[in-house]
């Protein structure tokens, strides 16, 4: 069942790393499909991940896992073989189907499967298999693109899932099945309206922000959000019932994981080009150079519950955006002469901050919610984080490509009009790749240092009504 998240998660951060060879690649991509590319995976996983619980539940939980791993491998496998942008969103898309049903169904096996004494430990190490995950797609990814080509890397993803759906089928045991309905208008409005919104994002930078595909992107999100509103509701049983946003404390934890991961894997999309193109590192050298930023997450998080209970909830969680606020701000500081230890001490500073977010923002979402409601307080941690992601892409990749544009040199701008910097090196002489990456670098700062403001502006509202909820709660 870890092995299964490890996938799913890993695949999330890998196809970072891929961004630069997708660029230069036969494909063609502009600077708005690249952003899809990563994109798409992410904001289906997350818009479908609670639907993919309440499906273990009604059609069995073994199943779903099952079908989840074959639309995983389906999906990898469209994408590997992708002949245009088009036919390889729909293979990210499936992909990103599969992992909905993965991700929820790999917990709710583990419960069953285990005795009630062990259920806590369980429950911690499924937990640390998202962050693990996020190392080995690095690491792995780095290493599996060392051959050459992106395709490599969605190709290596196919044994293992079939690998993997051979284990589950032969070790997991079979739960029992619950009577309870699929909110599938829910679902399918929840998905419309992200897309919608990400669209309006992704395009406004090569479509212009006036342009009828950006303006019915923002109008059609608030729509369908509107929509989806109202179907909750009014539905019996809903997706996600908006009623329990009426907790402050509820809204403000979701809020804070949306924000942590928005920094977190806006860090992440740029990280991969910056050490690239930049830094001149090679794919596997640039997926291990993210693994400082690692470190306090994997062995700080234990300590975070001590402190909490030393300084406080509202303190921690204003700790955490500082200190991943400032690791961005500082990164945005480093151009390609900066040294490399000078960049991963900015990252330890980032990492400490989501070493000390993610446990303390988990458990204000589940403590906001009755016990009966675990289930969707896990499936609202699931959403939040991979929402979060695919904001974060999309947002840092729009401000990425805007100030890229602008910070090229005139005649190269006027006359080729390149919105990438795979397409800028292709259409210039050798000799003027150092300004086109100068003006990458210069772009990187600008996308950092806003997504460092941005970060610490939605700490202090998530701190803010966090305080706000205890004061009216000791009322």
């Amino acid at each position: 069942m870890c092995a299964c998240v490890v996938l799913v998660v890993g695949m999330v951060a890998a196809i970072n790393l891929a961004v630069p060879m997708l660029a230069a690649s036969d494909l063609h991509p502009s600077a708005s499909a690249l952003i899809w590319i990563v994109d798409t995976y992410v904001i289906f996983f997350a818009c479908l991940v609670i639907p993919g619980g309440a499906a273990g539940d009604r059609f069995g939980r073994k199943g779903v896992l099952l079908a989840g791993l074959a639309l995983f491998g389906v999906g990898v496998l469209l994408s590997a073989v992708a002949p245009n942008v088009p036919f390889l969103l729909v293979g990210r898309a499936i992909t990103g189907v599969g992992a909905a049903a993965v991700l929820p169904n790999t917990l709710a096996v583990l419960l069953h499967a285990v005795p009630a004494e062990r259920k806590g430990a369980t429950i911690a190490a499924w937990a640390s298999m998202t962050g693990i995950g996020g190392i080995i797609g690095n690491v792995g990814g780095g290493a599996v693109l060392s051959g050459g080509s992106w395709r490599w890397l969605f190709l290596a993803a196919i044994p293992i899932s079939l690998v993997l759906a051979v284990f589950v089928g032969w070790i997991a045991p079979v739960s029992p099945r619950h009577d309870r309905r699929l909110d599938v208008p829910g679902a399918v409005l929840l998905v419309g309206a992200s897309v919608a919104l990400l669209l309006g994002i992704v395009e406004g930078p090569e479509a212009g922000w006036t342009s009828p595909i950006v303006l019915i992107g923002f109008a059609g999100s608030a729509v369908l959000f509107v929509v989806w509103t109202i179907v909750e509701l009014k539905t019996e049983h809903p997706l996600l019932d908006p009623r329990l946003f009426r907790v402050p404390a509820l809204r403000s934890a979701s809020l804070g994981m949306t924000a942590i991961f928005f920094g977190m894997f806006a860090l992440f999309y740029v990280n991969a080009s910056f050490l690239q193109y930049g830094k001149g590192f090679s794919v596997l050298g640039t997926g291990l150079g993210i693994i400082p930023m690692t470190l306090p997450i994997i062995f700080g998080a234990r300590h975070v519950g001590r402190l909490t209970r030393r300084i406080g909830l509202d303190a921690t969680i204003a700790l955490a955006f500082v200190f991943v606020g400032a690791g961005l701000l500082g990164l945005s500081t480093n151009d390609s002469q900066t040294p490399y230890l000078v960049y991963a001490a900015w990252l330890v500073v980032t990492g400490i901050g989501v070493a000390l977010a993610l446990p303390t923002l988990s458990g204000a979402i589940s403590g906001a919610l009755p016990p009966a409601q675990a289930g969707v307080g896990a499936g609202l941690q699931a959403t939040t984080r991979e929402f979060g992601s695919a904001l974060g892409v999309a947002v840092i990749g729009t401000i990425l490509t805007g100030r890229f544009v602008a910070a090229l040199p005139p005649d190269i701008r006027a006359n080729q009009d390149p919105h990438t910097v795979a397409q800028a090196l292709a259409v210039t002489t050798p000799g003027r790749a150092p300004e086109v990456i100068d003006a990458f670098v210069a772009s990187t700062s600008t996308a950092l240092l806003v997504m460092g403001v941005s970060v610490l502006v939605l700490g202090a509202l998530v701190v803010l009504q966090s305080r706000l909820s205890r004061t009216r709660g000791n009322q």
